[in-house]
């Protein structure tokens, strides 16, 4: 095995950073298919306003999905694409029917706590390996996601 992977960093911490991102990428498929599950089945007074916000939500996971599998490929390694290695992996749980908007929101602050923590670990992996690519879109997401945790606490009155 060479030392180094196309993009000049190490490649054993790469391969541990690639399966830490795997391990990300399918607490974010299960976290996604839990809010699109919240938006479509949503009902009750904040139905308009929590259907928008679950889309947003939802939208805003899927583009992630999508950076972070590519993050993987970047690194020289494959993503993981099926939903039972998804659900073998993740923490985050398949919700059931979820109508009511207070249990959706709970869920979808659960999901950032786990989420969240997983980017961190991701953070400290990233520095030790000179993995600024890595490094700074995990930033990013926890910076956006702590807002969306803050916000979301606000409407659950928190």
């Amino acid at each position: 095995m060479k030392a180094r992977n196309a993009i000049g960093l190490d490649s054993k911490k790469s391969k541990q950073l690639a399966e830490k991102l795997n391990d990300l990428l399918a607490h974010y498929s299960i976290f996604y298919q839990n809010t699109r599950g919240y938006h479509w089945n949503i009902k009750g007074e904040k139905f308009f306003e929590l259907h928008l916000k679950f889309e947003e939500l939802y939208n805003d996971l899927l583009l992630k999905i999508d950076e972070v599998a590519e993050r993987i490929l970047t690194l020289g390694y494959a993503p993981l694409h099926n939903y039972s290695e998804y659900k073998k992996a993740s923490a985050i749980k398949e919700s059931s029917q979820v109508s009511d908007g207070l249990k959706a929101v709970e869920d979808i602050l659960n999901s950032f706590r786990v989420i969240i923590g997983l980017q961190r670990e991701l953070l400290g992996l990233s520095a030790e390996a000179g993995d600024e690519g890595t490094n700074a879109l995990m930033s990013d997401y926890i910076r956006a996601q702590e807002k969306l945790v803050w916000m979301y606490s606000a409407f659950l009155n928190k």
